[in-house]
């Protein structure tokens, strides 16, 4: 029997190699400082119960992202809000007995924890400290899957916070080999993989650099027979936890993207996944700044809290609204940008599809020039956009909306290219958005042109906020412009 081809062979781990960040690391500093600012308006115990909420959701997708166990989606959702309790997980709403699924997750909770105390006793990474993780995250998991001698699979007694003691070379969907640390070597590479860590964090790298090198590294190293990915999630969200930010979720529905830029880094570029933790970041931190809303309004039902509200508090919100005012300014600087390349964009396709002014014809417009109500245009394009699971966010149309449209008009149909930006989130507390969407048009009977296949094209929200330098923001919303007007453009293309 021929021996299988190998996919990837593996190597002693590499130390890691600089790259420019600092776009990524601006805005996030930004994010962390502004929640540091709604978290002072917040009762301590609504934070904790964010908190809580987010322990809980990492707890759930960690395991469902490995595929230990399956759950509903409205069960998962469920779970996150009222807590880890196997009696609210129906028995056809798993593939696993819920009182074990509510156990793993309970422990996987747990862990979160692990890190948090970690981090408060300002402890230092260990390889002893990542067995007691890997321990305590696969308590409840008895066994492990595993290849007898004549190749088939068998499940074998998972050893608890224990290097493995056989290879493990899976074969891929092609066939081919995917080669971990041999465990004559395991040991001696986990040491290295701690002496580097350390010696980065003495360096200063960048949280989610260093988060991304060390989940990378970890998992090309695969030292436990099985719960690698969940400890290699705990190990970045360490990182994370210590720079004042979120634990690293990764939902199930970014599986795929994650998977993709896994394997980017095991060809050498660590850049796709950094900037997937970086994305996870400013999500959560969309996530935590939107809950000042909820919990401000519940508090001013409460007289007790309403008299503790001082003229100090007063004035220190009325100082962070002027503050939060720089954000729409920015904003309005983005549109002109944005514009101004929709403009460059309308004569190159145009002359690209030889447009003739009526059978084939591309046109720019912003509403600028015209009366209010076509101002407001484009709701239910936005909001249809946000409401994507890829994006899944609040759009805020109350405090601020500018849009350019970019239109293509050929004998399949009329296309249009829609960037928005807008306020994030129910309150608006200095947080702006931009995104991007095709949808095309048809002509109906009770409609003149019914939009149809409306999708975003923008690989995730844009956002900055008002602490964020405008440069900085400028250079950012350039790139991102950039990428989602070529998606744009070649979904269109592929369509016609």
């Amino acid at each position: 029997m021929a021996e299988a081809e190998v996919a990837h062979h593996w190597s002693p781990i590499t130390d890691l190699t600089g790259f420019d960040r600092e776009l990524d690391r601006a805005e996030l500093l930004s994010l962390s400082s502004v929640w540091d600012d709604v978290k002072k308006d917040l009762p301590s115990d609504q934070v904790d119960e964010f908190n809580e909420r987010l322990k809980r959701e990492w707890a759930i997708e960690t395991g469902l992202i490995e595929r230990i166990y399956t759950l509903e989606a409205g069960i998962t959702q469920l779970l996150i809000e009222q807590g880890i309790d196997a009696s609210l997980i129906p028995h056809d709403a798993t593939d696993k007995s819920p009182q074990l699924v509510a156990g793993i997750i309970a422990d996987q909770a747990q862990a979160v924890d692990f890190l948090f105390d970690f981090v408060g006793q300002q402890r230092v990474l260990s390889t002893s400290y990542i067995k007691q993780l890997h321990a305590l995250m696969t308590r409840k998991q008895a066994t492990a899957s595993g290849i007898d001698q004549f190749g088939k699979h068998v499940e074998v007694p998972l050893e608890h916070g224990e290097y493995k003691r056989w290879p493990y070379n899976p074969t891929q969907s092609d066939g081919r080999v995917f080669q971990y640390c041999p465990p004559e070597q395991v040991a001696s590479e986990m040491d290295r993989l701690v002496d580097l860590h350390l010696a980065h964090m003495a360096l200063g790298v960048d949280a989610e650099l260093e988060a991304a090198w060390l989940h990378h590294r970890f998992t090309q190293i695969h030292p436990f027979q099985d719960g690698n990915g969940r400890v290699a999630r705990a190990l970045a969200s360490l990182v994370l936890i210590r720079e004042g930010w979120f634990p690293l979720v990764i939902a199930v529905p970014d599986r795929p993207k994650y998977l993709e830029n896994l394997a980017a880094a095991d060809a050498g570029d660590l850049r796709p996944l950094a900037s997937q933790f970086a994305a996870v970041q400013r999500k959560w931190f969309r996530k935590a700044i939107g809950i000042g809303e909820e919990v401000r309004r519940a508090a001013e039902r409460t007289d007790q809290l309403i008299a503790a509200i001082g003229e100090q508090f007063r004035e220190r919100r009325a100082q962070t609204r002027v503050d939060m005012e720089q954000a729409k300014e920015t904003a309005h600087t983005l549109a002109q940008m944005a514009r101004s390349q929709f403009d460059t964009l309308r004569c190159e396709v145009g002359t690209a599809i030889g447009a003739d002014g009526e059978a084939r014809r591309v046109f720019v417009d912003d509403g600028t020039d015209e009366d209010a109500d076509r101002r407001s245009w484009h709701r239910y394009q936005v909001i249809e956009t946000a409401r994507h699971p890829s994006l899944d966010y609040y759009v805020n149309l109350r405090e601020f909306h500018s849009w350019v449209r970019l239109g293509l008009v050929t004998e399949a149909g009329r296309s249009d290219i829609l960037l928005s930006l807008h306020g994030v989130n129910w309150e608006y507390r200095g947080l702006v958005g931009a995104s991007m969407c095709l949808y095309r048009r048809q002509k109906g009977d009770d409609i003149e042109h019914q939009i149809i296949e409306l999708e975003p094209v923008c690989g995730e929200l844009f956002q900055f906020n008002y602490k964020e330098a405008s440069a900085s923001v400028e250079q950012r919303f350039d790139r991102w412009l950039e990428e989602s007007l070529v998606r744009g453009l070649d979904q269109w293309r592929r369509g016609e």
